[in-house]
């Protein structure tokens, strides 16, 4: 029971892949496309799963509901630079996709995102006991991490449309 989310997960990116992948004539945007789900799928994986990473090593959390942290804020420490290390590519994917999206409705999405993540755990951990917390670090840390993303792709979609003005 505590591994359906997972067998959800790889499901539905498997699906997405023979289903979309073959469709996509552009090379680039295909290679895209395939790093973006295997992304996605990882992602899944790390949140709505019983594996859990340390940095340094990789286990089986025990089955549990987890815990609710809404008040202590701990902002450093590597748990929190993982978590934003973890949605950097988020925010290269949502600037990528709409590139005209502006820094502060990134800001808004990456608290939504972070918040909806969090939620989803803390309902899949009392459905499927994959023992993961909900916590206010992890919404902040999220939405830096996307935020951070988007700043990183605005820069360089800067940067190459520079590139090509002066080419011209």
């Amino acid at each position: 029971m505590r591994w359906i989310p997972l067998l959800l997960i790889l499901t539905l990116a498997t699906l997405s892949g023979l289903i979309v992948l073959p469709r996509i004539e552009d090379n680039s945007k295909r290679q895209l496309l395939f790093i973006s789900l295997l992304y996605l799928a990882g992602l899944g994986t790390i949140l709505f799963t019983p594996v859990s990473f340390d940095g340094a090593s990789v286990y089986i959390m025990p089955a549990g509901v987890g815990r609710v942290n809404l008040h202590r804020l701990y902002l450093h420490g590597a748990g929190f630079i993982e978590n934003i290390i973890l949605t950097i590519p988020l925010g290269f994917l949502l600037k990528k996709l709409v590139p005209q999206l502006p820094l502060l409705v990134i800001g808004i999405l990456g608290v939504a995102v972070g918040g909806g993540i969090e939620v989803l755990q803390y309902y899949m951990s009392n459905a499927w006991l994959i023992n993961r917390s909900s916590d206010i670090n992890d919404v902040i840390a999220n939405a830096l991490g996307i935020v951070i993303g988007g700043v990183v792709m605005m820069i360089y979609q800067t940067f190459i449309n520079d590139k090509i003005k002066r080419n011209l």
